[in-house]
């Protein structure tokens, strides 16, 4: 009898320490499982010992009161503490941003700036806000759809009503340039493309790029941002689709666009003297000679904007600089019009004249480039006639007063 009494506890020990190890050899199964997947996984990031969320959390917390609170914060952002938060509002009251159930708009967004300012890869903004890379990949591209939600406020095309102030308080250029709205040109933008579609997009680079097309106003702001076309496509082709889609290119009536010799000459799109100086540096050591070189040399001034504003929003968002991108055509096609509008916000309220010194003074010792990209005489259309006596009219009353 004592002995079954003995033997009853021996069984329970038995069977308890059966289940104990039962569970542990699961808990080992499914411990083995996650570490595997994490290891094969591209957005897996080894973290330390310790490392728990209420520590991640902290982080965050402190990298967002330095976005609010620390002057310097311009150099990873591209504006200052006031000027993000502005731009936190306006992305949640007019671009339709929401918080997540983990992540606020002042994070989305400053995970988005971090991106196209520092060229950081998800994989580096993942390391400094604790996230995975998964989830910064999708704020971004959430932020990235509310900016362009923007487009509209931001990206107002010339209504021909006013004079630009740039041209009526210059002897110069008024009355001569009264009825010029803005200056219009292409710009090279680096592109992630597959082997069987890189010729397309290699025009003038030794790498894939697109060209896109863009209007500004002469206090360097955009109107008008045309991207996605590939490298090999000429300033010509591309001007003769933006005034013929649905989101066209506005030529108010009666009014003209500065462009270079890569357009057509037209009514509305006024191009210099083709075979005459036309670099501002060609001038630098000497005046016009005679009534072309005068209206070259004034045109090169006034239409010296567009690349100015393309400078600036190059050097203030690398991104779309000439790096080679991590993002596909379309997405990065996205992000130009994106950058562009925050550019045109930032011209606003925080523009940040360091940039503007620096990109003056790079075209300032910019040498005279052969324009690669000329327009022939068959792709004129049949207004180019009234494009030249418009340009006759005001080469000669600009001589005339000139030589007075």
């Amino acid at each position: 009898m004592d002995k079954e009494a003995n033997d009853v506890p021996n069984e329970f020990h038995i069977q308890q320490r059966s289940r104990q190890l039962a569970a542990a050899e699961v808990i080992c199964r499914v411990t083995k499982l996650i570490m595997s997947r994490r290891v094969r996984s591209r957005n897996y990031i080894d973290r330390p010992i310790g490392y728990r969320s209420i520590e991640s959390q902290n982080v965050r917390e402190e990298i967002l009161m330095q976005l609010r609170t620390n002057g310097n914060v311009n150099k990873v952002i591209r504006m200052g503490p006031n000027t993000f938060t502005h731009l936190c509002e306006l992305l949640q009251t007019n671009g339709g941003l929401r918080p997540t159930q983990r992540a606020t708009i002042e994070e989305q967004v400053a995970k988005f700036l971090h991106i196209l300012s520092l060229l950081a890869t998800n994989g580096t903004v993942s390391f400094f806000y604790r996230r995975s890379a998964e989830t910064i990949s999708r704020h971004f591209h959430r932020v990235l759809k509310a900016v362009i939600l923007l487009e509209e406020q931001f990206l107002r095309q010339p209504t021909g009503e006013t004079v630009p102030p740039e041209i009526l308080n210059s002897e110069r250029f008024y009355p001569y340039f009264k009825d010029c709205v803005d200056a219009i040109d292409g710009t090279h933008v680096r592109v992630k493309v597959s082997n069987t579609e890189a010729a397309r997009y290699r025009g003038r680079k030794e790498h894939p790029t697109q060209n896109v097309l863009a209007a500004c106003s002469f206090d360097l702001k955009f109107t008008y941002v045309l991207p996605g076309w590939e490298g090999t496509a000429s300033d010509s082709r591309i001007i003769k689709n933006a005034l013929n889609r649905e989101d066209k290119l506005i030529i108010p009536n009666g009014k003209f666009y500065l462009d270079d010799g890569g357009f057509m000459l037209k009514s509305g799109l006024l191009t210099p003297y083709r075979g005459v100086a036309y670099h501002l540096k060609e001038y630098s050591n000497r005046g016009p000679r005679d009534y072309r070189e005068l209206f070259n040399l004034r045109h090169a001034s006034l239409r010296n904007a567009i690349e100015r504003a393309f400078g600036v929003l190059k050097k203030r968002f690398p991104i779309i600089g000439d790096n080679q991108p991590t993002y596909d055509v379309n997405t990065q096609s996205k992000i130009v019009l994106a950058c562009c509008i925050l550019h045109n916000f930032l011209m606003e309220i925080d523009p940040n004249l360091e940039y503007i010194d620096e990109v003056d003074a790079g075209l300032a010792h910019q040498s005279p480039i052969e324009d690669e990209n000329i327009a022939s005489t068959s792709t004129q259309e049949e207004d180019s006639s009234q494009g030249e006596f418009l340009r006759n009219q005001i080469d000669m009353q600009m001589w005339n007063d000139y030589v007075v």
